[in-house]
Formats: C-alpha cells, sequence, structure tokens
C-alpha cells in the first residue's frame, strides 16, 4: 500500500492516509477482506506517530471503509455501492467547488465553465 504524506499544505497527516486508504478502496486496488498494515507498521514506514495511523484507521473504520478484528488487524469491508457513490460525489464536489471558485475569479462564465466541464466529460 503506498501512501505519500506531504507536510506541507495544511492538510493533516491522518486525514492523508484517510483519503489515500479510502480512494485506493474506492479505485479497487484495496479489495474487501484485504488487510492492511498494522498500526505500528505504517507508523514506522511512514516515519509518523502511531496515534496518528490510529486515529486514521478509527475514521475508516467510522467511515465503515475497514473494520477492526481484535487480534488479527484491519481488514476492508464489504463496501455499499452507494455508500462508494456518494464518497466519489463528495471529492468531485470538493474538485468543483474549487474550480468554480477559480473561475469565479478569474472572470469565467457559467456557460463558459459548462462548456469547458462538458469537453473534458467527452460530450459534446
Amino acid at each position: 500500500m503506498d501512501i505519500i504524506i506531504s507536510n506541507s499544505g495544511g492538510v493533516p497527516i491522518y486525514d492523508q492516509i484517510t483519503r489515500q486508504v479510502k480512494s485506493l478502496i474506492l479505485r479497487g486496488e484495496l479489495k474487501e477482506g484485504e488487510a492492511l498494515p498494522s498500526m505500528r507498521l505504517l507508523a514506522r514506514d511512514l516515519r509518523i506517530s502511531v496515534i496518528t495511523t490510529k486515529r486514521a484507521y478509527e475514521e475508516l473504520e467510522r467511515e465503515g471503509f475497514i473494520t477492526t478484528v481484535p487480534g488479527k488487524g484491519c481488514f476492508v469491508a464489504p463496501q455499499d455501492p452507494e455508500l462508494a457513490r456518494e464518497e466519489t460525489l463528495r471529492r468531485v464536489e470538493e474538485h468543483l467547488a474549487k474550480a468554480v471558485e477559480t473561475a469565479k475569479v478569474g472572470g469565467v462564465t457559467l456557460a463558459e465553465l459548462t462548456d469547458t466541464l462538458n469537453i473534458l466529460y467527452g460530450e459534446d
């Protein structure tokens, strides 16, 4: 499992881990039932605190992406297709909000933005 941590940008490390693991699960790179690295191993590999990895894993479990089996570890939970779709929509909305803000600042009209989105999405 490749996770890249950035100390710049202001995003908390636990959130970076959470987002990247979610993305791996949603893209199917981590499959249902697959074991995640132990909290200690991940912390050691990323050179971060175990407390940080614990917080990330707790967040992932709370959101239904992983399950914890006491004494065995953390595993990718069965994915509810609706949950996966909602997470994808949330991520799209986050990116689109940034794009809309940039467009407004740059004087791009809604029609121009819509045309650009249609082109990028592949529809004429």
